[in-house]
């Protein structure tokens, strides 16, 4: 029997709760067996990682590691470059055949899906999951399984922006991830 792997892929700049509600919640509704967060390197959709690629799977090995159901995967910053979801799939189906893929998505990512780079070759390849994040419908003309994950109005821009802003972060990231981005004064956190 094939091991249910989620995929949750992202910048992760830096990861926080929000991340890891989406993944655990959804590993529970689906069923799956692991959720695998996969950091990207530089990202298609988005501009450039305020943190370095090291320091970004640094925090995400931090805050997963109190759950042995979620695992990291460093194909994309290894890989370097801009990162297309295709080529991860078909990189992971290949190193990993006796596992069937389920790639977490938000909803602003299941409103852009008409824009992924070979999205009907990755559609056949896996099975998608969409979350609902504030301001976009959680609709698409693509298969895509739902899960209702408890809204948590946190995200990385807005981590970020409270850092620059010198307020507290504290809760909206684990500790671990906090006091990293303390020790390494990350985001004009100094």
């Amino acid at each position: 029997m094939k091991k249910r792997i989620g995929i949750l892929g992202g910048t992760f700049d830096p990861p926080h709760m929000g991340h890891l509600i989406i993944a655990e919640t959804v590993k529970d509704t689906m069923e799956l067996d692991e959720v695998w967060f996969i950091p990207a390197s530089e990202p298609p959709h988005k501009s450039k990682a305020n943190a370095t690629a090291e320091e970004r799977v640094a925090m995400v090995e931090m805050a997963i590691h109190e759950n042995e159901a979620f695992k990291i995967n460093d194909i994309e910053v290894n890989r370097k470059g801009t990162s297309y979801t295709i080529d991860t799939v078909k990189a992971l189906q290949l190193q990993f055949p006796e596992n069937q893929f389920y790639f977490i998505i938000g909803a602003d990512m299941v409103a852009y899906l008409p824009n992924w780079y070979q999205i009907d070759e990755l559609l056949a390849s896996v099975t998608f999951i969409g979350v609902q994040r504030e301001g976009y419908p959680l609709e698409s003309k693509y298969p895509i399984k739902t899960v209702d994950v408890p809204f948590i109005p946190i995200s990385s821009t807005m981590i970020r922006h409270r850092l620059s802003e010198k307020q507290s972060i504290r809760y909206l990231v684990p500790h671990s991830v906090y006091s990293f981005i303390e020790e390494r004064g990350l985001y004009g956190n100094k």
